[in-house]
């Protein structure tokens, strides 16, 4: 058994813009509340009706999303996002003006779409561990920011780096109130797309960063698991796989 504590916790609005780091997190059927429950859809000739991401359009990591705060610090979200651009324009998510200023701000058109409570990730959230952060740093002999692969739940553990490569079936991991868990059914070792190599504001890529990570890591790094225990998540929190 390994044991640790959760050193971060990370919330994404909408999917591929920057989120947010909050300091409690609600993990239930529908993964992290909150947590990719907005989208922006692509609405050029021969792409309409697709979820835009990073892959298609770095640029999106431009704009911020997060959620007003709440007074009683729960973990639920208030309600819908509010957007930041490159500016620090603030907008909300229900402004009438907010998808002309996207468009403009992409060069594409678009529209938004909430996800009615269907977030992206379904039920799993994605985990990583500073071991194997630092180690990455370590190989690479670079800094790498965890932002770049835009996580849920960060642990600080005492297991071996990159122990989670091989997470397979049946392993868990419990977060103060919540159980994680690979089931097999799209959970497990999480294999990176391209997004990493941007950095977290998508302005310049580093394109020897997912290639060091097929290389030597078979292009994993963090874990995808299913909530099968629901609660509340604190950071600072006891972290325990086994």
């Amino acid at each position: 058994m390994y044991r640790g504590i959760v050193d971060s916790l990370h919330r994404w609005p909408v999917k591929s813009l920057r989120g947010e780091r909050v300091p409690v997190a609600l993990l239930d059927h529908r993964g992290l509340a909150g947590d990719r429950a907005y989208a922006l859809i692509d609405e050029r000739p021969n792409h309409v009706g697709s979820r835009l991401t990073v892959r298609q359009l770095p640029g999106m990591l431009a704009w911020e999303a997060s959620y007003p705060a709440t007074c009683d610090g729960s973990p639920e979200p208030p309600g819908l996002p509010v957007l930041y651009s490159a500016g620090g324009a603030a907008w909300a998510w229900d402004d009438p003006d907010l998808p002309a200023a996207l468009s403009e701000s992409y060069g594409i058109p678009l529209s938004m779409r909430a996800a009615d409570g269907q977030q992206d990730r379904g039920p799993t959230v994605l985990v990583t561990f500073e071991a194997s952060r630092r180690a990455l740093e370590a190989e690479l002999g670079a800094e790498v920011d965890l932002l770049r692969f835009r996580p849920n739940v960060h642990l600080d553990l005492d297991a071996p780096v990159f122990a989670e490569e091989s997470f397979g079936e049946g392993t868990t991991i419990t977060v103060g109130e919540a159980v994680l868990e690979v089931t097999g059914d799209h959970s497990g070792p999480c294999i990176r797309c391209a997004v990493p190599s941007w950095d977290p504001h998508g302005r310049e890529r580093w394109p020897q960063l997912q290639k060091h990570l097929i290389v030597e890591h078979d292009n994993k790094f963090g874990v995808i698991m299913r909530v099968t225990g629901p609660g509340v998540v604190r950071v600072g929190d006891a972290a325990t796989i086994g």
